[in-house]
């Protein structure tokens, strides 16, 4: 859902100013990052595989909300059942690297259809709250992500409330105080919350990001779908830099950046979103080789091995928008645009995350990389020195 135009001049003026004095600032990078990946438990992926040495956390996608409880759903998706079996699998990583954290990610796109309900009263945030803290113990795991999509939205269809943006707060204070419960007095045993957040501002009016931040130990931003299944104008769908080409009120990695760092999210709790996947759009008006033109088509999801299929096929060129560091393929004989991140947007990201001293990456997700390309010019980027 993206924002009406005036909501973004409310929220203009209070990231500018963190905009101005963020960009001047180059001071040298942490010596660690955070490189949190989603692996989808519904891919039917071997998690044995996972090369668990890149990466710091895995939030394991997902766990449904049923009657008002964190808990497995037995609804199939992609023919697959997501199972505690599991999380069995990805805990067993941890002997190949053993400061991994694993964590239950609730909800998401499909599946946040019941946050509001079980956010609405004091009562239903304790039940939630402390269904997921025994869903933690009774599956060892490091903590929690609640990716509601969205607070205040209708998303895929879910209940939505005015009241969601106060009472998403007041949920994730409840986990928290029973996280840091469950931890003990000494706290020589932290267990993790941490939220998936949209990258744009309709996200940030819809929620109390400040306040959010003070009960969160990371938040990972979706700085992709900026254009989307919902949008017939192609675009970037993820992006570093609002484009030359774009409206002056587009979306942004950078400018989600800022609105949470404006909000009062403090800049090492901030991941920033990496897709492993791209957006295709058909019948494209072929002015501009298709960049910000109208297609017949929204834009669809595609796999990263079709973006490789698409790179090796003499029918589409690769374009290189310096303005917003990030590529596009466009098939002029098809009338096919193709948006996607690669090495070079990937490098320029990696930077940025260094530049803003931020907390790092998330990428949706694992099991689309194409022999960890993606993963690997992730963890090459957030080492190479500036």
């Amino acid at each position: 859902m993206k924002t009406k135009n005036v909501i973004r001049f409310m929220l203009a003026a209070a990231f500018l100013s963190v905009a101005l004095s963020s960009c001047s600032d180059s001071g040298s990078a942490r010596s660690s990052y955070m490189v949190v990946g989603y692996v989808a438990g519904f891919r039917g992926y071997d998690f044995s595989s996972v090369d668990a040495a890149k990466l710091t956390h895995i939030n394991y996608a997902f766990a449904n909300i049923i009657n008002g409880e964190v808990m497995f759903d037995t609804t199939k998706i992609d023919g697959e059942v997501l199972k505690n079996d599991d999380l069995a699998g990805l805990r067993a990583l941890k002997e190949k690297n053993r400061d991994l954290k694993i964590l239950i990610s609730v909800g998401g796109w499909g599946w946040s259809g019941n946050f509001s309900d079980a956010a609405l009263t004091d009562s239903s945030r304790r039940r939630f709250s402390t269904s997921a803290i025994n869903f933690i113990k009774e599956n060892r795991l490091d903590g929690i992500d609640l990716d509601w999509e969205y607070p205040n939205q209708p998303g895929a269809g879910n209940t939505y409330r005015k009241e969601d943006i106060h009472n998403f707060t007041l949920l994730l204070k409840d986990i928290r105080l029973l996280l840091d419960s469950l931890a003990g007095a000494e706290k020589s045993n932290k267990f993790l919350l941490s939220i998936a957040t949209g990258g744009d501002s309709a996200y940030v009016a819809n929620t109390e990001l400040g306040e959010v931040a003070k009960y969160t130990d990371f938040i990972n931003v979706m700085s992709y779908d900026l254009h989307n299944g919902n949008t017939w104008q192609t675009g970037h769908h993820t992006n570093l830099y609002l484009s030359d080409a774009d409206s002056p009120y587009g979306d942004a990695t950078d400018r989600a950046v800022k609105m949470h760092l404006a909000a009062g999210v403090p800049a090492e709790k901030i991941n920033v979103g990496i897709p492993f996947y791209g957006r295709k759009w058909k019948g494209v008006d072929p002015t501009q080789n298709g960049l910000y033109r109208v297609g017949s088509t929204t834009g669809q999801g595609i796999s990263y091995k079709y973006v490789l299929e698409a790179l090796n096929n003499s029918s589409f060129e690769r374009f290189w928008d310096k303005s917003a560091s990030a590529p596009w393929l466009w098939n002029k004989s098809d009338s096919v645009f193709i948006s996607y991140d690669d090495a070079e947007s990937i490098a320029a990201k990696m930077k940025y995350v260094k530049r803003m001293k931020l907390g790092g990456v998330m990428f949706w997700e694992y099991t689309e990389d194409v022999d960890g390309m993606l993963l690997d010019e992730i963890k090459k980027g957030l080492k190479t020195k500036e």
